[in-house]
């Protein structure tokens, strides 16, 4: 199928070219489009947030594998990651839409598969986006626990140490203040965007020169670089396992970059601005990730005492490593906690990107009629807001979250959807772009030329492999408290997809469901 088949003429492209090939893309205008590049790049920077990201699941990274997995094993992420986005950039190109990555796959997957692909692609990229800002939100909630504990005298001084019901109730009032935010008009947002885009950057450098120089004792070279932490508890020992399951932290990392996509229909020149917001916030986030591990890193002495559940920061590592750090230099902790506060900051901004994203996509998702009640979120208010969508895309993280009461497994299983679920939405469209439309896709104004085929099957490799590797056992012997429930979670969301597509959506679901008329 060609993909430019559907298209509709418009009568003067001239005028506003961007409403001009939305209504060639069969949507009208609906939300109001006041993003510059310099915003719309914001966007996905805030979310992508190495300091978000890195600082959440330094544990994971400094259990399995060490420094190794995390400074060397950024390298081997970036590189392939960097496939990935280019390749969604080219696509984005092609298709400026809020639907993005499902609208992509049934543009390209043809004629005969076109609604199936964008269903399964659709359904696996908001299930994705709705765990990823329960991810981002309840890592918050629990920062800011820790930082609360350290300020009271320490796991080990008498310090609070709050209930997981108080935990809860944080990460509640987050929420409440991130859909708030996200019901503020395109102008504000397009602030907080900034702003967090801002603050990851500032953040980066100040804690990237700070860090070591405070810090007394500091890791080798070679022991930042080349060490492999096997010792970790779990029962892992194989150098080559352990790196493998390491590579998560920098995979958490670089992600969330389709948000430039999303809000695409709110961005000038969208064609061009929408990809190179793509590009540009994953090759500064790689750059500056790196960077950011590799300070934290060198403060790195002790992994099994960081990673103790006995010590003052119960088991958090980076906030331990701080802590100590400034308190062995200026005989007082406090500021490791401002450090600390600075990095939930970034967490904070990350969530609120996150909250944008998904709920342009839910917008997207509902316009075309494939969610449950798609009149009621298909709509937006007098600011052009999705208001409805985003109060939904709060109240499906709350409900996300309540798993945490029953056990943290499965909790982390709910939040594994995060990585592979998303990844997989990643991987789908530009899946289609190398079969299926080889030879039919028409590129934007952004293009990768003859690389494009190449680069799109690096980044469909890399997407399986990633997708095979996080559903590996993490510890032996595998125990209930140990199970990684990785597959079944992301298994849940492939068969519920499916099934509901062979029961129900098949008879109606065409794809991306044009409201302009020609």
């Amino acid at each position: 199928m060609s993909p430019r088949k559907a298209e509709l003429p418009v009568a003067d492209p001239a005028a506003d070219p961007d409403r001009a090939r939305l209504q060639q893309l069969g949507y009208k205008q609906e939300l109001k489009r006041g993003l510059s590049l310099l915003s719309n790049f914001a966007f996905s920077f805030s979310i992508i947030s190495v300091l978000a990201g890195v600082t959440t699941t330094y544990n994971t990274g400094l259990r399995y594998g060490g420094p190794a997995s995390m400074t060397l094993g950024w390298l081997v992420v970036a590189a392939f990651n960097g496939c990935v986005a280019l390749s969604m950039a080219e696509i984005c190109s092609a298709y400026p839409t809020s639907g993005g990555l499902y609208y992509w796959s049934a543009k390209l997957a043809g004629e005969d598969w076109a609604p199936l692909a964008s269903w399964v692609t659709g359904w696996f990229n908001i299930v994705g986006q709705w765990a990823c800002t329960t991810s981002a939100d309840f890592s918050l909630a629990q920062f800011v626990q820790v930082i609360v504990l350290l300020s009271t005298g320490g796991a080990n001084g008498g310090g609070y140490m709050a209930s997981k019901y108080v935990v809860l109730a944080i990460y509640c009032a987050i929420l409440i203040l991130h859909g708030l935010i996200n019901s503020l008009s395109i102008q504000w947002l397009a602030w907080f965007g900034q702003f967090g885009a801002f603050w990851n950057l500032a953040g980066v450098f100040a804690l990237t020169i700070l860090i070591p120089a405070v810090a007394k004792e500091r890791a080798t070279v070679e022991f930042v670089f080349t060490h492999c932490y096997t010792d970790n508890g779990v029962g892992i020992h194989s150098k080559v396992y352990a790196l493998a399951i390491g590579l998560l932290t920098s995979q958490y990392s670089l992600l969330g970059y389709d948000t430039s996509a999303h809000m695409s229909e709110e961005t000038k020149n969208a064609a061009w601005s929408g990809p190179m917001g793509i590009v540009v916030s994953v090759a500064l986030s790689s750059v500056f990730g790196w960077v950011y591990l590799v300070s934290l890193t060198s403060i790195v002495t002790n992994i099994p005492a960081l990673l103790d559940p006995s010590n003052d920061a119960g088991g958090n590592a980076i906030a331990q490593a701080l802590h100590a750090a400034f308190r062995t230099r200026f005989g007082s902790g406090a500021g490791g906690i401002v450090c600390l506060a600075a990095m939930a900051v970034a967490i904070f901004l990350c969530g609120t990107a996150s909250v944008t994203s998904n709920s342009r996509m839910g917008y997207a998702f509902s316009r075309d009629g494939a969610m449950p009640f798609s009149r009621f979120w298909y709509r937006v208010n007098k600011q052009e807001v999705p208001f409805n969508v985003v109060w939904l895309s709060v109240s499906v993280a709350f409900v996300m979250a309540l798993t945490s009461l029953g056990s943290q497994v499965a909790f982390q299983a709910m939040v594994s959807i995060t990585t592979l679920g998303m990844y997989i939405a990643y991987g789908l469209p530009i899946f289609f772009r190398v079969t299926t439309a080889r030879r039919s896709f028409v590129p934007g104004p952004f293009h990768l030329g003859k690389y494009g085929v190449l680069i799109g099957w690096a980044a469909v490799a890399w997407v399986a492999l990633v997708t095979v590797l996080f559903c590996l056992p993490v510890a032996y012997p595998v125990a209930v408290d140990n199970f990684n429930y990785t597959p079944a979670a992301v298994g849940g969301v492939l068969l519920l997809s499916l099934g509901a597509w062979a029961l129900h959506a098949r008879f109606w679901f065409r794809g991306p469901v044009t409201n302009v008329d020609a």
